[in-house]
């Protein structure tokens, strides 16, 4: 119900656990063990929440860019934004390589063009600064109002 709204925070660089298929009352554990709202338009969820010391957030809306224009306000995330310091996928802080060692892992265009790479410590992604990044950025300040 909400992976779009998750990727787009990890977009923002804020640390956010998806999980996907997982049961309402393992959604409800991993919270609670990790100290972490949950986030959700699914009302089923109230009802494993006995006994359990949990915050839950239900999302006014359906649509995953206005879910995180609300997320943001609502939890005032402003300072806590660091662009594309994430990997989108896993969640993981991304961390710098060497431009060498993305040699033949990358287009061919790309690594002569470009200089700067990160990876993703768990899952091996490599990211770098392209137009995509550019839209992205665009896009996350039509979102949300501001530049970032």
């Amino acid at each position: 119900m909400v992976g779009k709204l998750a990727r787009w925070l990890r977009f923002l660089g804020i640390d956010v656990v998806y999980i996907s298929s997982g049961s309402p009352e393992e959604i409800v554990n991993v919270a609670e063990r990790e100290g972490r709202i949950i986030l959700t338009r699914n009302s089923e969820i109230l009802k494993k929440l006995k006994g359990h010391r949990v915050w839950i957030y239900f999302l006014s809306s359906e649509k995953s860019e206005v879910q995180l224009k609300e997320v943001v306000n609502k939890f005032n995330l402003w300072e806590s934004i660091k662009p594309f310091s994430r990997c989108s996928i896993c969640n993981e802080p991304l961390v710098a390589v060497k431009k060498e060692e993305v040699r033949g892992k990358v287009p061919f265009y790309v690594f002569q063009n470009t200089d700067h790479f990160e990876k993703c410590p768990k899952c091996g992604r490599i990211y770098w600064e392209g137009t995509h990044i550019k839209r992205l950025h665009e896009k996350l300040a039509k979102i949300l109002g501001r530049e970032l």
